[in-house]
């Protein structure tokens, strides 16, 4: 039996990951990360070492989420809700202070309209082993707001200098997880010393006032301040002029350096390129090297601009060059995170920060595209059909259509009509052209002539 109207044929669906397989087809996954140094712990020992140390912070902010929250537009803790947390948590006052500043630099705690709210971190907080090592690493990359430096008057050191001891930090850590034991402190204060002058020599600036040397009182407040937030051991007694890092500190600072030799390989020889050439080289390569790329590219430039680079590219015209934008993006991770949400409410790009901000929160990728609605599912196969078709070939372009939220084709031809994507018509006359099926091939530029003409 024959006929001359497309056929009622069902899709064959993968329960629970239509768009995760759609964009398999034009991005690519991320691999797993390298090997820490032996002697390292495993990654739960390492989790369970963070969640110690943020146990506060934790307690905090789940207290936040049921109890007055009200931080106010500055985000400071008010002396009322200060008092009632101190209250309700055993704590003393400067011990909530401190929760609180933790619990928001470490993303388990977020404001919104000056309420105070559980944090997208906390939810995955005791099953999600990698958002608590996250958690912690951006409590340590933001040790020096964690614990601001105080100078005990007006004539303490130049602002300048603190921010360039801030600055010189990370050879401070590098040094010590490289020595693999105690440093002398003398030892660090001579490296702090070089570091400090080599910045001012390369901004051409005057060497630092000697009067009253602040160096020392400066390292001994990075050294406590990095000890309060768990990467450095407290001072042994009995050796009180040497330090060490803790098997969390070692553990952060060996990924930093990780970050910064792959950024010193350049894989594909596109560090220095803009963001747009890096995605097109990248979109060669297969998911490991691809991923090593991203990585080199992100190390080489702040991370605000590199981000900011990569949303601009993901608003182009290159359904590609979204799609790996957004795989980039999920080499920097939290940092970016401000940013993608942002763009939310950018048609363009809404979808991928749904997910790409789902993924961050931990949730299953198979699961997280139930955040979009059908209208928003269907605008991103549609993207990923445009990527497909500019890029890859026919039979993969059929395939995507296994992935489409719709149960049947003629299902999927209704609503694309409405779906408003400007490459709706360009996707449809290239599945036409590509699918084996002459009705389902004639319905698809039927489909495609009626979006382009707005034939209802």
């Amino acid at each position: 039996m024959t006929s001359r109207s497309p056929r009622d044929t069902p899709l064959r669906l993968v329960p629970r990951r239509p768009l995760t397989a759609a964009r398999r087809t034009a991005t690519t996954r991320r691999p797993r990360p390298p090997r820490p140094p032996e002697g390292t712990p495993p990654l739960p020992e390492l989790a369970r070492l963070a969640r110690a140390e943020l146990a506060a912070a934790v307690r905090l902010a789940r207290w936040a989420g049921t109890g007055p929250g009200t931080a106010g537009p500055t985000g400071i803790l008010p002396a009322d809700a200060l008092t009632r947390a101190a209250a309700a948590l055993g704590l003393t006052p400067g011990q909530i202070r401190t929760a609180w500043d933790r619990a928001r630099l470490s993303g388990l705690i977020e404001l919104h309209g000056g309420t105070a709210r559980p944090g997208w971190r906390l939810r995955a907080w005791d099953t999600d082993d990698t958002a608590v090592l996250r958690g912690w690493v951006a409590l340590f990359d933001a040790w020096s707001l964690a614990h601001p430096f105080l100078p005990g008057d007006r004539s303490g050191p130049d602002p300048a200098l603190v921010a360039e001891v801030v600055e010189a930090a990370p050879q401070l850590l590098s040094f010590l997880h490289l020595s693999n034991g105690p440093v002398p402190i003398d030892t660090l204060l001579d490296l702090l010393r070089q570091r400090v002058a080599e910045l001012r020599t390369e901004r051409h600036e005057p060497p630092a006032d000697g009067a009253g040397d602040p160096l020392p009182t400066l390292l001994d407040w990075t050294l406590e301040a990095a000890a309060r937030v768990g990467a450095l051991r407290p001072r042994d007694p009995q050796r009180p002029d040497e330090v060490a890092l803790t098997a969390l500190g070692s553990w952060a600072v060996w990924v930093k350096l990780e970050q910064i030799c792959v950024a010193a390989q350049g894989p594909a020889g596109h560090m220095e390129q803009s963001a747009a050439t890096m995605l097109r080289a990248c979109a060669r390569l297969s998911p490991g090297p691809a991923r090593a790329e991203y990585r080199a590219w992100l190390a080489a430039r702040p991370v605000a601009p590199a981000v900011a680079e990569l949303l601009d590219t993901a608003r182009g015209d290159d359904a590609l060059l979204r799609g790996l934008a957004f795989e980039a993006l999920r080499v920097v991770g939290d940092p970016a995170e401000p940013a993608v949400r942002e763009v939310v409410t950018e048609p363009v790009l809404r979808p991928y920060a749904v997910l790409w901000l789902a993924e961050l929160d931990g949730d299953d990728p198979d699961t997280a595209t139930g955040l979009l609605t059908r209208e928003e599912a269907t605008w991103l196969w549609v993207d990923t059909a445009a990527a497909v078709a500019d890029h890859g070939e026919d039979h993969l372009l059929v395939s995507h259509l296994e992935t489409a939220v719709q149960g049947s084709v003629p299902g999927l031809l209704e609503e694309l009509r409405d779906i408003g994507h400007p490459r709706t018509v360009q996707v449809l006359v290239a599945l036409a052209a590509a699918h084996p099926d002459p009705i389902l091939a004639k319905a698809m530029r039927k489909a495609a002539f009626q979006v382009h003409t707005g034939e209802a």
